[in-house]
């Protein structure tokens, strides 16, 4: 089906969220859900120890670096366009994890992304999470649960802080995707399964990201990502200036040539 982008922009400005539903190949969510699998057997990945993260919650970070499956999930075409149009062009990866809910997960507190920044509310998006469901997304196994509207309130919810939500129920192969303002949680699983979903998150180009992209992948591995990956991660430069090394774009450093004008180079020279 195609999709009308300047009505799921209104409907996102108006709610602060958005589900695209059955957007992803069933072939690509498998692919992933294996490879899952196979990175947390691998690396001996257990629960995490934290309320937050949860304690019957596996949590992978630094997915990039963890095969090239994972490679295809910030640039995928049914939501890179989309979260270009509402933050910009030179938007940033700040993360990319796994959130794996497994059986007697408990419900998450209320939070909002973006609520550690130091910026009054209301405000622009500075951030944006698109939340795959690599597993039906259901009310029983822990479906996030969101605020419409709650993006354009003045503050972030307070700590157990309860507010009326409803559940972001969609089926494998949809994405959720909502403001950093937004204010959600993930939901209690009281099923005997677990429930698997990809966290990619962007923030504006201007932002710094969530996850040190530079130190945490191998600078021979970020060689081997398609190009629009390697922007996404930092080798770039925000209106051809933050993020520049020595004058010039970082691409460079990945041996690519820089197709960007830096802003010190333009206009008249002495």
């Amino acid at each position: 089906m195609k999709r009308n982008l300047e009505k799921d922009l209104e409907a996102f400005d108006r709610d602060g969220f958005r589900i695209f539903e059955n957007v992803i190949d069933p072939d690509l969510i498998e692919e992933i859900r294996n490879a899952l699998i196979k990175t947390e057997n691998d690396n001996h990945i257990g629960f995490r120890d934290t309320k937050f993260e949860g304690k019957r919650t596996i949590r992978i970070y630094n997915l990039l670096a963890h095969g090239e499956t994972f490679w295809k999930i910030p640039i995928h075409r049914a939501m890179l366009p989309f979260a270009e149009a509402v933050l910009d062009e030179e938007l940033q990866l700040s993360s990319l994890s796994s959130i794996t809910l497994c059986p007697g997960q408990e419900a998450q507190s209320l939070h909002a992304d973006d609520q550690l920044l130091p910026v009054p509310k209301p405000h622009q998006p500075f951030n944006l999470n698109c939340v795959w469901a690599i597993s039906d997304f259901t009310e029983e196994n822990g479906a996030t649960r969101i605020v419409p509207g709650s993006h354009k309130a003045d503050g972030s919810p307070g700590y157990d802080l309860e507010s009326d939500t409803i559940a972001a129920e969609m089926p494998s192969g949809s994405v959720v995707i909502w403001h950093g303002s937004l204010w959600h949680a993930g939901g209690a699983n009281t099923t005997d399964e677990r429930r698997y979903t990809i966290a990619n998150y962007y923030c504006s180009g201007f932002f710094r990201p969530q996850e040190n992209q530079q130190l945490g992948i191998p600078i021979d591995t970020a060689k081997r990502f398609p190009r629009r990956l390697q922007e996404l991660c930092g080798y770039s430069v925000y209106k051809g200036l933050y993020g520049h090394v020595d004058n010039e774009d970082p691409i460079t450093m990945l041996g690519e040539k820089s197709d960007r004008e830096m802003t010190w180079q333009r206009g008249p020279q002495d």
